[in-house]
C-alpha cells in the first residue's frame, strides 16, 4: 500500500511534482530556521560556559585546592572605542599555581597574553591609544577556551607578586572558577551573554519565524486538494477503506516532508557560517558553537514528518468519512464568533502581566512567549469569522456582479478565503510587534549614546565614597595631557573637607558635593557653570560621573578660594576633547597609566553593553522581517494558484454561460484582497497592543510610534501582496477553457 501511495503521489503529472517540490521547499526552510534557532540557543550556553573562569576573583567564591596560591586582580571595566575589555592581572607564587583556560602557562611579570581580536588591535592601533596601557611584551594569544566570541577583547597580564599584592582588589586563589559564584556584585566581571534573556528573545523569534512557515506548509499540502479528494472518493467507491485512504494521503505529504527535513539539515549546515557572523548577542558566535544536541536532532528529524502526516490527514479528512463526501458537498457551517476567544485570551494574558512581571526569567519566558503564541494562534482562528463578517458587510452594500459573487463565496466558505492570506497576516503581526518593541527600546535607551557635548568627554576617578584619586596632580601628567592632539580642557573635582558645602536635602549617606574651580568649569561647560563672580562651585557628587550634559546648570558657590581648592585631594577628572576616537583613547591611555587604580569612563563605554543588545535585537528584527515577508508572499501565491486550480471547472462553466473573463478576474482579486485588507487592520492593531503590554510589563516603557518608515513598509507590503494576487490572474484564462468544463 505504501509503494502504491508513493507511485500515486507522482502520477498526477506536473501538478503533482510541483506540489511535492513546494511542500519539500517549505519544509526545508522551516527546518533550517528551526535548527538555526536551536543551535543559537545552544551557542549562548556554550559561550557562557567558557567565560566562567573570569569570575575566579569573586569574593564569594570559597573553592580551594592543594596548590600554590595565585594572586588575581580583575581590572574591569576597561574599554577601547566602546568595546569592553576583560583585563586580569595575575602573579604566581609557585609552580603549581592554577592556570586559566586558554593559556599554556601563566605569564611572567612584564608579559601578557591577549585574545586574537585584541592582539590584532594592539598591532594595528598607535601605541599611545592602546598598547601603552599594558606595559610589557605580548607573550602569546589567549585560546578559544577562554573566549566568549571571536571578537572578545581579553588580556591576562603577569605582574610582580609583591606589587600586585599591594594593589586594591587583589586576592589569592587556588582554583579557577568553573561555575557562577554564590553572589555576584561589583567584583564579578561583566562578560558573557545573558543566556536567560537571549533564550526568551530567540524563543519569541523562533515562534515568529515558524508560524508563517507552518502556514506555508499547510497551504502547499492543500495544493490541488479538490482533485485529490475526488480521486480518494473514487477509491472509496471501489472498496478502499478509510484507513487505506488515510495512509495514502499521509504518505504523499510525508515523503515530501522527509525530503524537506533532510534538505533542512543541509540548509542549516549552509546557514551556520551566516548565523555565526550575525551579532545576535552583540558579538559573533564561534561557528562550531552552533551545534545541535542528539535529542534536538532526533526530535526534528522525526517530529516534522509526523506533523506533516497529521496535517495531510486533517486537510483531507472529509473523504475518509464517506465515498460521496466530495461529490455531495454542501456549504460548510459558518464559523462562530467564539473563534475570537483565543485572540482575546492571548491579549488578556499579556494584559494581566502588566504591573505583575514574573520575577524569574523562566517565568517571563512562559508568560510572554505563551501570550504571543496564543495571540498568533488566535489571529489564525479568528481570521475566518472576521472574513465572513467583512464579506457580509460588503454584500449588504454592493450591487456589482463581481463583488457580489466574490463576497457571497467568501461568506459561504470564509475559511478558504482567509487561508490564502493567513501567512501574510501573521507576518504583519510579527512585523508590527517587532518594530514597535525594538523602536520603543531604542527610543528609551538610545539616550545612552549621549548628546554631542558628552560624547567628547573622558571621566576618570574615584566613585563617591571611594578613596581619593590622588593628593595632587603631577605636573608631568598635566603637561602630557595638554600635549594630546585634540585636547580641549580639564575640570578637576576636589574633595569637600569637613562638609564645607552640605546639601540639606540630600538623602542620608549621600556623599558630599565635589569642589571645582570656576576656571576649570569654564573649560568644561558641559558640566555646568558658576554663579556670576564665584571662584569655586559645589558640584553634586554625580555631576561628573553621570556623563550627562549639565550646560545650563548653575552650581552653588563654595566658600573657599581657588588657590585653596587646588591644594585639596583630587576625586576625579573630566577631560574634554575634540571628540575623535584617537584623542579620547590617547587621554584614556594617559589616565590609565598615571592612575591605574581608577577607571576611565566615556558615554560610549557605559552605553556599550545595552547598545550591543539593541544592535542584536535590531538584527533579529531584520531577520524576522526579511524571512517572514517572502515566505508569506510565497504562501499567498501558492494559495491563490491552488484556489484557481481547485475551482477551474466552476469558473469554466461561468465563462461558457457568458461571464466575461474580466469579471472572473475581479472575483478572484476581491476574494483574496478583502480578507487581506480586513484582517490586516486587526493584525496591525493587535501587534501594537501586544507590544505595548509587553513593554509596559517587562520594562515599564510606554509604546512609541514607529514612525512613517514602518507605515510605508506596511503599505509596500500590502501593495506587493496585491501585486502577487494580480500576477496569478493570467492563469485564469488558460485553466478555464472549454476543456476544463468538459473534463472536470
Amino acid at each position: 500500500m505504501i509503494t502504491f501511495a508513493l507511485r500515486l503521489a507522482v502520477s498526477g503529472g506536473r501538478q503533482a511534482v510541483a506540489r511535492l517540490l513546494t511542500i519539500t521547499a517549505a519544509t526545508a526552510v522551516g527546518v533550517g530556521l528551526l535548527l538555526s534557532t536551536l543551535a543559537a540557543v545552544n551557542a549562548v550556553g556554550a559561550t557562557n560556559e567558557r567565560v566562567l573562569w573570569a569570575n575566579t576573583g569573586a569574593k564569594s567564591r570559597t573553592e580551594s585546592a592543594a596548590a600554590d596560591p595565585l594572586w588575581w586582580r580583575d581590572r574591569t571595566p576597561e574599554f577601547y572605542d566602546g568595546r569592553e575589555l576583560l583585563l586580569i592581572e595575575v602573579a604566581a607564587t609557585g609552580p603549581t599555581s592554577p592556570v586559566p583556560p586558554g593559556l599554556s602557562k601563566l605569564p611572567e611579570a612584564g608579559e601578557y597574553y591577549a585574545s586574537p581580536a585584541l592582539a590584532k588591535l594592539l598591532r594595528e592601533r598607535p601605541a599611545d591609544q592602546l598598547s601603552d596601557r599594558f606595559p610589557g611584551r605580548l607573550a602569546g594569544e589567549v585560546g578559544k577556551a577562554a573566549l566568549a566570541s571571536p571578537d572578545s577583547l581579553v588580556l591576562v597580564s603577569g605582574q610582580d607578586q609583591a606589587a600586585l599584592a599591594a594593589r586594591p582588589g587583589a586576592r589569592q586563589v587556588t582554583t579557577i572558577a568553573t561555575a557562577l559564584p554564590p553572589s555576584c556584585d561589583a567584583d564579578c566581571p561583566r562578560t558573557g551573554v545573558r543566556g536567560d534573556a537571549m533564550t526568551l528573545i530567540l524563543s519569541v523569534v523562533a515562534g515568529a519565524l515558524l508560524f508563517p512557515v507552518v502556514i506555508f506548509i499547510g497551504t502547499a499540502t492543500r495544493l490541488s486538494a479538490a482533485t485529490r479528494e475526488q480521486r480518494y472518493a473514487a477509491m472509496r467507491l471501489v472498496g478502499a477503506t478509510p484507513r487505506q485512504i488515510t495512509l495514502i494521503a499521509a504518505a504523499e505529504s510525508t515523503v515530501a516532508a522527509v525530503a524537506g527535513t533532510v534538505l533542512g539539515f543541509a540548509l542549516f549546515l549552509l546557514l551556520r557560517p551566516l548565523v555565526a557572523g550575525v551579532p545576535f548577542t552583540g558579538d559573533r558566535f564561534f561557528q562550531d558553537d552552533l551545534v545541535l544536541t542528539l535529542p534536538q536532532g532526533l526530535a526534528v528529524l522525526v517530529g516534522v514528518p509526523v506533523a506533516a502526516a497529521v496535517a495531510a490527514r486533517l486537510a483531507l479528512r472529509r473523504v475518509t468519512v464517506s465515498p460521496l463526501g466530495v461529490s455531495r458537498r454542501t456549504t460548510p457551517r459558518p464559523p462562530s464568533a467564539w473563534r475570537v476567544a483565543p485572540l482575546l485570551a492571548g491579549l488578556a494574558e499579556l494584559a494581566w502581566f502588566v504591573n505583575r512581571r514574573p520575577p524569574t526569567t523562566n517565568g517571563q519566558t512562559a508568560a510572554y512567549l505563551t501570550g504571543f503564541l496564543v495571540v498568533m494562534g488566535g489571529l489564525v482562528a479568528a481570521g475566518p469569522w472576521l472574513t465572513m463578517a467583512g464579506a457580509r458587510l460588503v454584500a449588504a452594500r454592493t450591487g456589482r456582479p463581481a463583488t457580489l459573487i466574490a463576497v457571497r463565496r467568501l461568506a459561504d466558505d470564509p475559511r478558504a478565503g482567509f487561508r490564502s492570506v493567513a501567512g501574510l497576516i501573521l507576518a504583519l503581526f510579527v512585523t508590527t510587534a517587532t518594530v514597535a518593541i525594538i523602536g520603543t527600546i531604542d527610543h528609551n535607551r538610545g539616550v545612552l549614546g549621549g548628546d554631542a557635548e558628552t560624547r567628547v568627554a573622558v571621566e576618570h576617578g574615584a566613585l563617591p565614597g571611594d578613596p581619593v584619586m590622588a593628593s595632587a596632580l603631577p605636573e608631568r601628567f598635566l603637561a602630557d595631557l595638554r600635549a594630546v592632539p585634540g585636547y580641549r580642557g580639564v575640570a578637576v573635582a576636589h574633595a569637600n573637607p569637613d562638609g564645607l558645602v552640605h546639601d540639606q536635602d540630600a538623602p542620608p549617606g549621600w556623599p558630599e558635593a565635589s569642589l571645582v574651580s570656576c576656571a576649570d568649569l569654564a573649560r568644561a561647560p558641559v558640566v555646568g557653570h558658576c554663579a556670576p563672580g564665584a571662584a569655586v562651585a559645589a558640584v553634586e557628587p554625580f555631576g561628573f560621573l553621570s556623563l550627562t550634559s549639565r550646560a545650563t546648570t548653575e552650581w552653588p558657590t563654595a566658600p573657599i578660594t581657588a588657590e585653596a581648592v587646588d591644594r585639596l585631594p583630587v576625586l576625579s577628572l573630566y577631560v574634554t576633547t575634540d571628540g575623535t576616537t584617537a584623542a579620547k583613547e590617547r587621554v584614556r591611555t594617559l589616565l590609565s597609566r598615571t592612575f591605574p587604580d581608577q577607571h576611565a569612563r566615556m558615554v560610549q563605554d557605559w552605553a556599550s553593553t545595552q547598545q550591543k543588545q539593541l544592535a542584536g535585537w535590531r538584527q533579529l528584527a531584520d531577520v524576522v522581517l526579511l524571512t517572514t515577508l517572502p515566505i508569506a508572499g510565497c504562501s499567498l501565491a501558492v494559495s491563490v494558484v491552488a484556489g484557481l486550480s481547485d475551482r477551474r471547472r466552476p469558473f469554466a462553466m461561468l465563462r461558457l454561460t457568458g461571464a466575461p473573463l474580466r469579471m472572473l478576474r475581479a472575483v478572484i482579486g476581491l476574494e483574496s484582497a478583502l480578507p487581506l485588507l480586513v484582517v490586516s487592520a486587526l493584525a496591525i492593531g493587535t501587534g501594537f497592543a501586544a507590544a505595548a503590554m509587553f513593554l509596559k510589563s517587562q520594562m515599564d516603557y510606554d509604546l512609541v510610534s514607529p514612525g512613517g518608515v514602518f507605515f510605508g513598509l506596511v503599505l509596500v507590503g500590502l501593495a506587493s501582496s496585491l501585486g502577487i494576487i494580480a500576477s496569478t490572474l493570467p492563469l485564469l484564462k488558460r485553466i478555464t477553457g472549454p476543456e476544463a468544463a468538459r473534463n472536470g
